[in-house]
């Protein structure tokens, strides 16, 4: 039997995978580091473990044979914590990012820490012996309730930089279900998966979307990227605002890169941007 451990299941995707699974009947069990605070249902077998502290990896990898893994610890963790899970079991699934797609919304935001952290994790992976496929989600739509609820839920404006900046947001739900086909099933070894919304939107139209679910009449103001630098830290840490605005910056003027492969391996369409909208509306409200 496929026994999968979730590394990072208290977080918004970890816990989506996590419930999939369990709807899919699977065996799972969520490595975090504090099942008393983990709030995950009682059917769920939840585990101790930090990747900061490679020995506490081994109880919950016994019986393992494959991970599903958000990595959330520092660069320097990672070669010890890939040792013991390549010890124990025999495939893994990482969520990495599309750092290698050729297309200026991800090429102009190169390099940067977090690019330079998932390309050494990958050749560790891929250096270990085990089966691997890599995750490359675009855009999360899940980071405009980070990133604008605050706003919105305080007025009708939303000042961001680059209004017409275009992506392709993808729902966190549909990530997850590429996540538990390929952990359940064979033929995704040595796959490199782009996953993508199947809109091509602008942020403007994003935030106007919003305001379709929560039936207001929302709108971007644009600002420039000084300002963007000044106001977004309070969302954003300050140094993926730089790369996020070269990232837009990049983007204004061409749609954005889109492809069909959750609907590949899933069966369906990835969701419209308006349904993950109305399935949020309350991250919006005040």
């Amino acid at each position: 039997m496929n026994r999968i451990l979730v590394i990072g299941g208290t977080g918004h995707l970890g816990r989506e995978v996590v419930s999939q699974l369990t709807a899919a009947g699977a065996p799972v069990r969520a490595m975090v580091r504090n099942p008393d605070g983990a709030g995950l249902p009682p059917e769920i077998e939840v585990v101790r473990g930090d990747l900061t502290l490679p020995e506490t990896l081994d109880g919950c990898l016994e019986g393992i044979d494959s991970v599903f893994l958000v990595w959330t610890a520092p660069a320097d963790a990672a070669a010890p914590a890939f040792e013991r899970i390549a010890k124990q079991a025999r495939r893994i699934v990482y969520l990495s990012a599309p750092i290698k797609t050729q297309h200026p919304l991800f090429q102009k935001s190169q390099p940067n820490r977090s690019a330079a952290m998932h390309l050494q994790n990958e050749k560790l992976i891929e250096d270990s012996g085990l089966a691997w496929t890599f995750l490359r989600p675009g855009m999360f739509s899940l980071n405009c309730a980070g990133w604008w609820a605050p706003q919105i839920r305080a007025g009708d404006v939303v000042r961001w930089p680059y209004a017409e900046a275009p992506t392709a947001p993808v729902d966190e739900r549909d990530i997850a279900a590429v996540a538990v086909r390929v952990l359940l099933e064979n033929g995704h070894d040595r796959a490199d998966y782009i996953l993508t919304g199947s809109e091509s939107l602008s942020q403007a139209e994003q935030v106007a979307i919003i305001g379709r679910a929560i039936g207001r009449s929302l709108r971007m103001q644009e600002i420039s990227p000084d300002e963007a630098e000044r106001e977004l830290s309070t969302v954003i840490p300050a140094p993926v605002v730089k790369y996020l605005l070269k990232a837009w910056e990049g983007a204004v003027g061409q749609p954005a890169y889109i492809t069909s492969t959750i609907e590949q391996i899933t069966g369906s369409p990835a969701r419209p941007f308006l349904t993950w909208a109305n399935d949020n509306a309350a991250a919006f409200r005040a």
